[in-house]
């Protein structure tokens, strides 16, 4: 069991950034890969990054690519998201989530936080 909780969420302005973390609980969490969605009302989640079990390995849905990245701290239980560029279309909620296997289908992931909104003016 991988417990998830995400942070760093805000509002900011068109062209900022924000850093969102995400800690999880155990001690397998080296074992996971993890990855990075985004849901806005009305809309589908929708894939935003993923990185493998020991970091070397990351892709990104091509809306942020470029844009944000992902990197983990093992050490501290911990996945980021830096996001840079920031535009009023990446308001969301952001969820982390922990799967076995690296992957960017949601099915692809076991365990998910409870998400933390994302807001961005124009």
């Amino acid at each position: 069991q991988v417990q998830l909780v995400e942070s760093g969420g805000g509002l900011v302005q068109a062209g900022g950034s924000l850093r969102l973390s995400c800690a999880a609980s155990g001690r397998t969490f080296g074992t996971y890969a993890m990855g990075w969605f985004r849901q806005a009302p009305g809309k589908e989640r929708e894939f935003v990054a993923t990185i493998s079990r020991s970091g070397n390995v990351t892709y990104y849905g091509d809306s942020v690519k470029g844009r944000f990245t992902i990197s983990r701290d093992n050490a501290k239980n911990t996945v980021y998201l830096q996001m840079n560029s920031l535009k009023p279309e990446d308001t969301a909620v952001y969820y982390c989530a922990a799967a076995r296997v690296i992957g960017w289908g949601t099915p692809n992931y076991d365990y998910w936080g409870q998400g933390t909104q994302v807001t961005v003016t124009s």
